[in-house]
């Protein structure tokens, strides 16, 4: 009977905190069209498979009458699971238990899930919904995020750390989803910002929502410091287990591997580049017709749309690709891009994933805002990234590789495994036009018929130099193939390169152009 009394009252317990917040609490929740904690979980994990641990914790602050404050799990949920049978370590803030607000308990709850999913070598997954640091409990709420801020950069490049922002995540709260791999945000739920709109209008005098200071929208498509952008969060989770299927558990593993498969895209690839190299083109279109199945999930579309990256497979294996986009700003490198490319890069290299580069752009762009803004630091990024990465590396050029650009692009002078060029590769110090015109200089201006001229000098160039010949008689493009030919080559070359083994001068780590 004593044990069937002790069960009871452990039930009763667990009933109590399975309240949260209480009723009131979660009618508000779900009338800002927001799901509960524990139901986010249950969405994102396997059906049955969610374990709960810390459910009693309660915190140990006394100042401004806390001492009489009870807050179920102290406002956060913690425990691991499994996605179609993977392992997970996962926490979400209970934003009806205190609005989520971290203090010293709350961190030490989110530190032992993460500390565990380190010592597990599994995904570890944040759902942020806080309302800041708990301002009764002082300096303990900043050093719980001191400490959460620590095991993210310690967990960096060894397991995936993914964010989703499901509510308000500002001041100190928002570093550590920065300090993660991969940020997902829902339109008019997820808020991000380091100062809000009330103390930017008492220091400046600006009047703006939260929406337009660090909604969905503009993290995903502005500031770039979302991956993930989706209308609902049901569409959020089902991106989730997306990625989660590409991914790697660890930095020791390989990504799990699928039924090889093959392309269903519909277009054939030598009809997908127009023939005039002004013309713009898709490029995801190029990446559907050589992938497995024809699928690409693609990552941080929204942001510096000039450039393409994200996931695919090729023959059941996980492959990173990373593209010029022709159809927006012809596929210039900028800050933006090269940002954008260069962390999918290290991201790529660290987690055991080939990456795959699809190039046709005519350099960097240029520009006074571009300079200004430090495009050359930001261009030297993707340089970096490339010339660090030691994973399977293969280029592809399609169409234009111009000056700088064709450097940057995974070159073979940094050290790509394979370059193969399209017959309608153009690979040269710039375009044919602004060459014809310092080349031809003097010859155009002497001419009777300059503009006859100049046009009869740009072709000469093109027939020169416009083309995968002489970098292919350099050396520099392994094989000249035919489009149709694209995913075998790229198929061989992956299995060629599958036990790819190269070591560096030793050292402690490089300095990046952070």
């Amino acid at each position: 009977m004593s044990l069937k009394r002790n069960i009871l009252d452990l039930r009763k317990r667990k009933d109590e905190v399975l309240k949260g917040g209480g009723e009131k609490a979660i009618e508000k929740q779900v009338a800002m069209g927001k799901l509960t904690a524990r139901e986010r979980i249950i969405h994102i994990l396997d059906e049955g498979s969610f374990h709960e641990y810390d459910m009693f914790v309660v915190h140990e602050a006394r100042d401004f009458d806390m001492d009489k404050m009870k807050l179920h799990g102290d406002g956060v949920i913690i425990g691991t699971g499994t996605i179609e049978g993977s392992p997970v370590c996962i926490f979400a803030q209970d934003f009806t238990v205190a609005g989520g607000s971290l203090g010293l308990m709350h961190a030490r709850k989110i530190t032992k899930i993460m500390d565990h999913a380190l010592k597990m070598r599994v995904p570890l997954i944040g759902i942020n919904d806080s309302g800041g640091a708990r301002i009764q409990e002082g300096v303990n709420s900043l050093a719980g995020y001191g400490e959460i801020f620590f095991r993210n950069t310690l967990a960096s490049g060894v397991i995936p750390q993914i964010s989703v922002i499901l509510g308000p995540c500002a001041g100190g709260a928002v570093y550590s989803p920065a300090l993660t791999d991969f940020v997902f945000v829902v339109e008019n739920i997820s808020k991000m910002f380091i100062t809000g709109p009330s103390v930017i209008k008492t220091v400046l005098g600006e009047e703006i929502s939260m929406e337009d200071l660090g909604g969905a929208r503009v993290h995903a498509e502005i500031t770039g410091n979302a991956h993930f952008y989706a209308e609902s969060e049901l569409e959020c989770f089902e991106q989730i287990k997306q990625l989660i299927s590409y991914i790697p558990w660890n930095n020791t593993q390989k990504a799990k591997s699928q039924e090889p498969a093959k392309p269903t895209f519909k277009k054939k690839i030598e009809n997908i580049v127009p023939g005039d190299a002004k013309m713009p083109y898709d490029i995801r279109d190029i990446i559907k017709s050589i992938t497995d199945k024809s699928e690409f999930f693609e990552i941080m579309e929204l942001f510096a749309p000039n450039l393409v990256i994200g996931f695919g497979r090729m023959d059941g294996e996980t492959v990173g690709f990373v593209a010029n986009q022709p159809k927006v700003l012809a596929g210039v490198l900028d800050c933006d891009s090269s940002d954008k490319a260069a962390r999918f890069i290290r991201y790529c290299n660290a987690f055991n994933i080939p990456i795959i580069t699809l190039e046709d752009l005519p350099g960097y762009l240029p520009g006074v805002d571009q300079e200004h803004a430090g495009v050359i630091r930001h261009g030297a990024k993707i340089l970096y990234a490339y010339s660090e990465a030691t994973v399977p590396k293969i280029t592809v050029i399609i169409r234009k590789a111009y000056g700088g650009g064709y450097i940057a692009m995974n070159s073979r002078h940094l050290r790509a495994d394979f370059v193969f060029a399209w017959p309608t590769a153009e690979i040269a110090v710039m375009g044919p036009e602004g060459a014809a015109n310092i080349v031809f200089r003097k010859e155009i201006a002497e001419a009777e018929d300059p503009e006859a001229m100049r046009q009869q000098k740009i072709q000469e160039y093109k027939d020169k130099f416009a083309n995968p010949y002489v970098a292919a008689a350099r050396g520099y493009i392994d094989e000249v193939i035919e489009p149709q030919d694209t995913r075998k080559m790229l198929l061989h070359a992956l299995k060629v390169s599958a036990n790819k083994s190269i070591s560096g001068p030793a050292k402690k780590h490089g300095i990046p152009p952070f």
